[in-house]
C-alpha cells in the first residue's frame, strides 16, 4: 500500500462555476489582472503542496529541516492530519492500528533520517531485542520485520506538531494549476468552509503534487452490477468502509467470493479466518484466481521471486535492491520504455510470505471453508428468489461454471489512471505535463514534472503518480522520503532552502532527537 493521499470530489462540477470565467478554464497562462476581474483573491506564498497526505508530509518534513520557514509553505488538501486519508484507507481493507504494514524498518516517515528504525523503537518499548534480531536476520532466518500502523500513525502524528504541520495547511480543493505569465504558478483551491471566500489562488515559484491514486479501483463486471441492481451492501470493495459484511457473517453462516491475491487480498483472507477460528462465524470462502502462480516467477535466474498455490510471494511491491541497490542504479540508465518495462518484472501482483498467514489458508483448505477456482469471469447477477449473488466464470479448460455467494469482496487494488483524476487531467490539457510510458506522470530524475517549467519556477510531483520514472518504489514510504530528498535538493540548487549537508544534517537530528522546532 501507498503512503500519499487521494483528494477527490464528487461535486467537482461546481469547482469551474461562477467566479470562474470560460476565458479562464480556457486559457492555459494566467494573469493577476485576470484573477482580480472575476473577484478571485491572490494570495503569494514560495511553495504550495497539493494533497496534504504522506507525501505532503514527507516533502514538507524535508524543507523544515532544510531551513524553510512555516510562512514560506502552505499545503493545501482535504484533511488537517497527513495521515488520515492513509489510514482510512488501510482500516478498511483490514489493517487496523494493531495489525503490521508493509513496509521496512527503516521507512521512518517522522525521521528523514531513518533512525531510529521502527524496530529500534519497538524493542526499546518491549525492553526486548527480539525485534532487532529479526530485522538482523531477515528474511533468512525470520520474515521482514514491517511496522504497526498505530506506530506509524502516532509517530507521523508528533513530527507534524514538532514542524507546525497544522499551521501550513488549508483545506479545500484543488481542480487547477496554471502557469503565470511572469513565471512562476497559480493553484487554484476551492475552500469548503461556509461564509469564506469560495476560491483563493495561490502565487508560487514551486508546486509540489502528491495527490496519491485518483480513487478505488472497481472491476468492470461488479461496477457494472451494482450500477443496474443498486446492491451496494453485498458486493464491496476492500478499501471503502463494509464492516457490516463481517457482522453479518458472524450471525450466520454465508460464502463469500474474495477477488484478488495482492497484499489487500491476503490481509482479506486474514480477516475471514480471524473470525472463523477466533469468533465462531461459519463461513464459507471462495477465492477466485484469473491468473494462477503455480511457482516461482521471472525469467532471470538472478531476479526471480517465489511463488505457489495462487500468489506470486515478495517481501514488499518491489525487491529491496529497487530502493538503494542495483536495481535501482538500472533503472536510472534506462529509458522510458525500458524503465516500464523493467518494473513491470520487478512489481505486479504479490504479497508478503508471512508464515501465519499460509498456515490459515493451509488449514482452511484442509478443513473445506476455504477453496480456490481459477478462471474468468463472465457475468455477475442476483438469483431468483435466493439470498445469493451469481458469479459465472469460464475455467481454464474452456468449461463454464457457477459460483453462489452472499458476499463478493473485491480486492484488486486501487486505480491510478490520470484521466480518472481532474486536476490530472487538467494539468496534461495545460501545463505541459505529460504521460510516461507506464502511462503515469512524466518527471526528471529530480521529480521535476516534465514540460512544466515556468520562468524561474519549477512542478514537482511524488508518489503513485510517477510510477514509471527513475525510481520504482514511490509509492512508499521510503519512495516518498527519496522524491522529497531529490525535491529539496534540485531546490536548494535554485537557492530555496538549504541543501541538507553532513553538519546540517546532524544538526537537525539533534533537534529531531530533543523534539525541538526545525
Amino acid at each position: 500500500m501507498s503512503g500519499d493521499q487521494t483528494v477527490s470530489d464528487d461535486s467537482a462540477e461546481t469547482a469551474v462555476a461562477g467566479d470562474l470565467t470560460e476565458d479562464l478554464i480556457r486559457t492555459s497562462v494566467w494573469d493577476e489582472r485576470d484573477l482580480e476581474a472575476a473577484g478571485i483573491p491572490v494570495i503569494e506564498v514560495p511553495f504550495v503542496t497539493v494533497g496534504g497526505g504522506l507525501g505532503s508530509f514527507a516533502m514538507v518534513d524535508f524543507l523544515r529541516s532544510a531551513g524553510v520557514a512555516v510562512g514560506d509553505i502552505r499545503v493545501l488538501g482535504d484533511s488537517l492530519t497527513p495521515t488520515e486519508t492513509y489510514e482510512y484507507l488501510a482500516t478498511n481493507s483490514q489493517i487496523p492500528r494493531h495489525e503490521r504494514l508493509r513496509s521496512d524498518a527503516s521507512s521512518v516517515m517522522d525521521n528523514i533520517w531513518g533512525f531510529p528504525s521502527y524496530a529500534l523503537r519497538e524493542a526499546w518499548a518491549e525492553k526486548s531485542p527480539r525485534r532487532i534480531w529479526q530485522v538482523v536476520t531477515e528474511p533468512v532466518l525470520d520474515e521482514y520485520f514491517t511496522p504497526k500502523a498505530g506506530q506509524v500513525y502516532e509517530s507521523v502524528a508528533r513530527e507534524a506538531k514538532r514542524i507546525h504541520w497544522n499551521d501550513m495547511v488549508t483545506l479545500g480543493y484543488v481542480r487547477m494549476v496554471r502557469k503565470r505569465h511572469d513565471g512562476g504558478y497559480f493553484v487554484l483551491q476551492t475552500r469548503p468552509e461556509p461564509g469564506a471566500t469560495r476560491r483563493v489562488a495561490y502565487r508560487c515559484d514551486f508546486v509540489h503534487l502528491a495527490i496519491g491514486y485518483p480513487g478505488v479501483a472497481f472491476l468492470p463486471d461488479l461496477q457494472e452490477y451494482r450500477e443496474r441492481t443498486g446492491d451496494y451492501m453485498r458486493v464491496v470493495n476492500a478499501y471503502e468502509p463494509h464492516d457490516h459484511m463481517y457482522e453479518e457473517l458472524l450471525r450466520r453462516p454465508c460464502t463469500v467470493l474474495v477477488r484478488g491475491s495482492g497484499i489487500v487480498g491476503s490481509r482479506i483472507l486474514q480477516r475471514l479466518i480471524d473470525d472463523r477460528v477466533g469468533r465462531g462465524a461459519q463461513t464459507k470462502i471462495i477465492h477466485l484466481f484469473r491468473n494462477y502462480v503455480g511457482g516461482p516467477q521471472g525469467e532471470r535466474r538472478t531476479f526471480r521471486r517465489p511463488g505457489g498455490n495462487g500468489f506470486a510471494y515478495q517481501g514488499f511491491n518491489f525487491p529491496k535492491a529497487a530502493w538503494g541497490g542495483q536495481l535501482r542504479v538500472d533503472l536510472e540508465r534506462l529509458d522510458g520504455e525500458g524503465r516500464a518495462e523493467l518494473i513491470r518484472e520487478m512489481g505486479g501482483t504479490n504479497t508478503a510470505p508471512r508464515r501465519d498467514w499460509k498456515h490459515q489458508l493451509e488449514r482452511g483448505a484442509a478443513e473445506g471453508f476455504y477453496e480456490q477456482i481459477v478462471g474468468s469471469v463472465e457475468h455477475v447477477d442476483q438469483t431468483d428468489g435466493r439470498d445469493a449473488i451469481v458469479t459465472r466464470i469460464r475455467t481454464q479448460d474452456g468449461g463454464s461454471q457457477e459460483i453462489e455467494a452472499q458476499f463478493i469482496i473485491d480486492a484488486t487494488g486501487l486505480l491510478a489512471r490520470l484521466d480518472e483524476h481532474r486536476l490530472m487531467a487538467d494539468l496534461l490539457a495545460h501545463t505541459g505535463a505529460a504521460q510516461n510510458p507506464y502511462g503515469r506522470l512524466d518527471v526528471e530524475p529530480t521529480f521535476e514534472v516534465r514540460g512544466t517549467a515556468s520562468g524561474a519556477g519549477a512542478m514537482y510531483a511524488s508518489g503513485s503518480m510517477t510510477l514509471g520514472g527513475y525510481y520504482a518504489g514511490v509509492d512508499s514510504f521510503l519512495g516518498l522520503q527519496y522524491a522529497a530528498l531529490q525535491i529539496a535538493d534540485d531546490l536548494a540548487a535554485r537557492g530555496f532552502g538549504k541543501r541538507l549537508g553532513p553538519l546540517r544534517s546532524v544538526t537537525q537530528w539533534m533537534r529531531w532527537m530533543r523534539d525541538r522546532t526545525p
